[in-house]
């Protein structure tokens, strides 16, 4: 690129701003470029040469980068957008399975009638397990039968007892287990079904491992079948070892 174009277009602006009367070799801006062109090659050129073949390979290097970063977007925005097509009464209806989940609440304990801070904890394991796999869809407010219980019950126990509030605690949940970055692949909407809220928080997959932290030891989970669970030592190592690998 820098030899073949940058150093070409250089000769021929060369060319023109001195004009083909002081080039008195040259009849042309055609014979003078490829009279410049053959005289790169010459020794006492090789160092110019190198200057655009070095010049040439950094604008390529940053192209590249670009381009690397701008097919990622667009596959996060296609990931996005096909988790948002799907309409949630279909969603729900398919079950839970490797790609999708149900939580009922998020901190109210139904049974107990209470706040359970466990509840949230579990919910983001939930979402590293996701993390660690292929993403997925967690609906919050959801039973495992599918019943649309809502979380306004969990809204009522917030600070601000709003969508806003629900989300900043959700988030910040998220970001004190796993960190900034994977906080980064998480996204959330609300809905409204039958008079009732359901939180719908998408995941995407992440490159690198996401590990839960609780109590200042890291935990390794991952979504196998429909279901979250932690991995052994020798099952995360395995599942490192694949990760690492790739798809074959």
């Amino acid at each position: 690129m820098g030899f073949a174009i940058l150093h070409p277009v250089t000769t021929l602006v060369y060319w023109y701003e001195f004009g083909a009367s002081n080039i008195a070799a040259q009849s042309n801006a055609l014979a003078f470029l490829l009279d410049r062109l053959s005289s790169a090659f010459a020794f006492e050129m090789l160092t110019m040469s190198a200057v655009y073949v070095a010049l040439g390979a950094a604008i390529g290097l940053g192209f590249g980068i670009y381009h690397s970063r701008l097919l990622d977007e667009r596959s996060k925005v296609r990931f996005l957008e096909r988790e948002l097509e799907e309409e949630l009464p279909l969603l729900i209806a398919r079950g839970e399975g490797e790609h999708v989940e149900f939580k009922s609440s998020m901190r109210w304990d139904r049974r107990e009638e209470r706040v359970n801070r466990r509840l949230q904890q579990v919910v983001v394991k939930t979402i590293a397990g996701f993390l660690n796999h292929e993403g997925g869809t967690l609906l919050i407010g959801v039973e495992d039968d599918g019943t649309v219980a809502g979380i306004e019950a969990d809204m009522r126990t917030l600070k601000h007892a709003n969508q806003d509030g629900f989300e900043r605690l959700l988030m910040d949940t998220a970001r004190d287990a796993l960190g900034g970055d994977a906080c980064a692949l998480v996204h959330s909407r609300f809905h409204g079904l039958g008079g009732l809220t359901v939180c719908r928080v998408i995941v995407e997959k992440s490159v690198h491992p996401v590990y839960y932290t609780e109590g200042g030891v890291a935990h390794l989970m991952l979504r196998t079948g429909n279901s979250t669970r932690e991995l052994d030592v020798r099952e995360a190592q395995a599942h490192l070892q694949r990760r690492e690998a790739g798809p074959m």
